[in-house]
């Protein structure tokens, strides 16, 4: 797959330092959270793709059709490409650490490439994920460390997914932790904070 296989955006960091992949919500682009990726993890690579799919004109990385009703064959079309461009931007950089954060939809496709290449990742931040099906991981998520994300009173993850989620990652072998907070599908201070404590971790090999 190239390294071109999406639209996308790359802030050049220290070379051969980490490599940092960041996944946009619904509706956004390659720009939302570039300036979050920098300063969670300064030295790193950022590069940041924009969903490939238009839902009624906002960019998404795989189809639905409806909330949490996910087009799964489109899913696994996705999570195929993007498995692929990622690896094409690390067999370029061969960078000391390979970081993900996604949002919602990002965190969606992030978590669906953690579930077919467990390997890719040496960390990752999913924020505000919906997962509404029992995930195949194919390998073992043994020595991966999973932030989870996410809102009481989110409307659109219901917070006993994100508890069955975590359920599945620590099942595999993964070292998760959950940040919880009071509100709903917004990003507050203690996620990004707990975000910037497991990426500093994983850049210095912890």
């Amino acid at each position: 797959m190239s390294k071109d296989a999406y639209i996308h955006k790359l802030l050049p960091g220290s070379p051969g330092g980490p490599l940092l992949f960041v996944f946009h919500g619904t509706g956004a682009d390659e720009n939302q959270l570039l300036s979050l990726g920098r300063d969670l993890a300064p030295q790193a690579t950022i590069i940041s793709p924009r969903g490939d799919v238009s839902e009624h004109g906002a960019a998404r990385f795989f189809r639905r059709t409806g909330e949490g009703v996910y087009d799964m064959d489109d899913l696994a079309r996705a999570t195929d490409k993007m498995a692929g461009f990622v690896k094409a931007h690390i067999d370029a950089a061969k960078p000391s650490a390979v970081l993900g954060l996604g949002y919602s939809n990002g965190a969606n496709v992030l978590a669906s490439v953690v579930f077919a290449a467990p390997a890719v990742f040496d960390a990752t931040v999913l924020m505000h994920p919906l997962i509404p099906f029992e995930p195949e991981i194919k390998g073992s998520l043994a020595g991966r460390h999973i932030l989870v994300t996410a809102g009481r009173r989110d409307p659109i993850c219901p917070p006993n997914l994100t508890t069955r989620l975590e359920a599945y990652l620590r099942a595999d072998g993964a070292d998760v932790t959950v940040e919880w907070h009071d509100g709903g599908h917004e990003v507050r201070p203690n996620e990004i904070e707990a975000a910037r404590l497991l990426f500093a971790a994983a850049i210095q090999g912890v």
